[in-house]
């Protein structure tokens, strides 16, 4: 298995950008494929989840124009009907594509399945299509176990009422709420159970938004959004990963340094700039500009924290906390456990494998600073853990990093970046 070392730098002092957000590219590829017109979206990101995104569209039978080298995607919309009739999906690893599309495909006509990777197949849909199914749907687990792969009789989606669990994946609402303005009549979703990820469905109402699309709520409980609406076509421009820049400020964090990611602001539609509010309560300075934010570490000390908003950032938390006085506590975060892989349970082997302390609770970790050692890290097929790993190696000796190109997932070009920014190459 191919392997990279990462050496210490001292203090890291550089400016980056990172590529597109994942999370926002997918949902405005799902928005432009059901406008009416033809859509662009610029800065858009180049990686494994987005390329089966468009794949899959390719699929439903939209016309998908990918130009990875100037980061801009173009679509022809459908006007809320996928052409295909039926169709065979391959979501690799990539939760959003599986999601998303399932809840697409039923707005078609025909039978579609959607499959993905071994591990996609562990990975919960069931409370989406049961969602589904109250709308109107004939969406099933093909195993009957309540993942994927998924089998749908497409008709159309009727619209109605629909129960949907928010204590799993905040993916299911998404999915849901993207697919509602194109249903046959109004479609109103009650969410039962802590809605988690809140953020991502506040960047999905945004995106919907963006398309010409407004859905009447109460809060974050209760969704009403009107039948047989239509997406507008426009030009769509994505901002950068906040995901993918928080390896860049908690590397600011573990060196001392000071990192600068341009792209983003404190107005972001993306909730997990908040891990900024992390790295600040463990003694970072955080500054926000117009279009900027900075980091510079100081020395760290150990926090208590509930992470359900920002808990694709845990494992960049997991890091840092090797170099905090005191221990880390980490809450509230258990739905994570159902990711690329079983995050908390992952992160606690390698963080031990460092020299870490580390307790493992349902919903979250303790972990309690040690001697540092060297250690050859496991990644799980999860770009996540190889990325946030990589850091503890630029202030602690003997770091390895094992299948480093997992991070094709939303990041093809991390380590490289990682090292341009080591460098002082400003980005």
């Amino acid at each position: 298995m191919k392997t990279i070392e990462i050496h210490p730098c001292g203090p890291i002092h550089g400016t980056i950008r990172p590529p597109g957000s994942k999370s926002i590219t997918n949902r405005a590829l799902v928005c432009a494929a059901l406008a009416e017109g033809t859509s662009t979206l610029t800065g858009a990101l180049d990686s494994d989840d987005t390329r089966v995104m468009v794949q899959g569209l390719h699929r439903l039978g939209l016309e998908v124009l990918d130009d990875p080298r100037q980061s801009v995607i173009q679509v022809a919309g459908c006007a809320g009907r996928p052409p295909a009739k039926g169709a065979e999906i391959d979501a690799a690893n990539s939760g959003t594509t599986i999601r998303f599309l399932t809840a697409v495909a039923t707005l078609g006509q025909g039978r579609f399945r959607l499959d993905g990777s071994p591990r996609m197949r562990q990975r919960p849909i069931g409370d989406l299509l049961a969602a589904l199914g109250q709308l109107g749907a004939d969406a099933v687990s093909e195993a009957g176990n309540r993942c994927p792969p998924v089998v749908i009789q497409a008709n159309g989606l009727p619209g109605g009422k629909a129960v949907v669990a928010g204590d799993i994946s905040s993916q299911f609402l998404s999915a849901l709420l993207m697919a509602a303005p194109c249903a046959a009549s109004p479609v109103e979703l009650a969410v039962v159970g802590e809605l988690v990820s809140q953020p991502y469905v506040e960047m999905t109402l945004a995106v919907m938004n963006s398309f010409g699309v407004s859905v009447r709520r109460e809060g974050l409980s209760r969704f009403l959004v009107s039948g047989q609406e239509s997406y507008q076509c426009r030009q769509y421009t994505i901002e950068p990963d906040a995901s993918a820049a928080s390896y860049f400020f908690a590397a600011a964090a573990v060196t001392g340094g000071t990192v600068t990611v341009e792209g983003l602001s404190r107005s972001s539609l993306q909730g997990d700039v908040a891990f900024c509010d992390c790295l600040a309560k463990m003694g970072c300075d955080v500054s926000y500009g117009d279009g900027t934010i900075t980091v510079i570490g100081h020395r760290l000390h150990g926090i208590e924290i509930d992470m359900n908003a920002v808990s694709d950032t845990v494992q960049t938390l997991g890091a840092v906390a090797l170099f905090a006085e005191g221990s880390t506590t980490i809450t509230n975060v258990g739905h994570i456990r159902h990711k690329e892989t079983d995050r908390l349970a992952a992160l606690a082997i390698e963080l031990r494998k460092l020299g870490a302390k580390v307790e493992e609770r349902a919903d979250g970790l303790t972990i309690v600073p040690d001697a540092l050692n060297g250690a050859e890290i496991d990644t799980y097929d999860d770009h996540r853990m190889a990325m946030s790993m990589a850091l503890v190696g630029l202030a602690s000796k003997g770091v390895v990093i094992r299948d480093p190109d997992c991070t094709a997932k939303t990041y093809p070009r991390f380590f490289q970046d990682l090292e341009s920014l080591v460098r002082g190459q400003t980005q």
